[in-house]
């Protein structure tokens, strides 16, 4: 059992890294954030935070507070898959940042098991809900 744990961290920390560095792709300042979706250990979508297709890569206003229709990491890779021929459902998301509790509702919807973040967001009732929801959430610090 011990062995198979260990194997499920070291894929763990793997997922995380590669969400971090998908973060990068962000046009956001004050915050990027990348995410992963995983099934049967393959990658079936991915995202980072940013505006919606079309729009300007512009994520905060003059005075940096972000613009109300930039989309989150989760949101994108969510919608993403969903445009694809792949499901989310049984899938692992990893994120470098905690959940909000509008992506927690997607999250919940899409059928996604397992969430795994690296970062600890201010408010935590993203994960909270997960967590009610009987998702199964992990805080993994790489």
């Amino acid at each position: 059992m011990e062995i198979i744990d260990n194997k499920q961290h070291l894929l763990d920390q793997r997922y995380m890294r590669m969400a971090r560095i998908w973060a990068e792709n962000s046009y956001c300042k004050r915050r990027q954030v990348g995410a992963l979706l995983v099934k049967n250990k393959m990658i079936i979508s991915d995202g980072y935070n940013g505006t919606p297709s079309g729009f300007e890569n512009n994520c905060e206003d003059p005075n940096n507070i972000s613009m109300p229709y930039v989309l989150h990491a989760e949101a994108n890779a969510i919608t993403k898959v969903a445009r694809s021929n792949n499901s989310s459902e049984g899938a692992t998301l990893y994120v470098t940042a905690s959940p909000c509790i509008e992506c927690a509702k997607l999250i919940i919807q899409a059928g996604i098991v397992r969430v795994v973040y690296g970062e600890l967001y201010r408010i935590m009732d993203g994960v909270e809900l997960l967590e009610l929801a009987g998702i199964e959430v992990g805080y993994l610090e790489v």
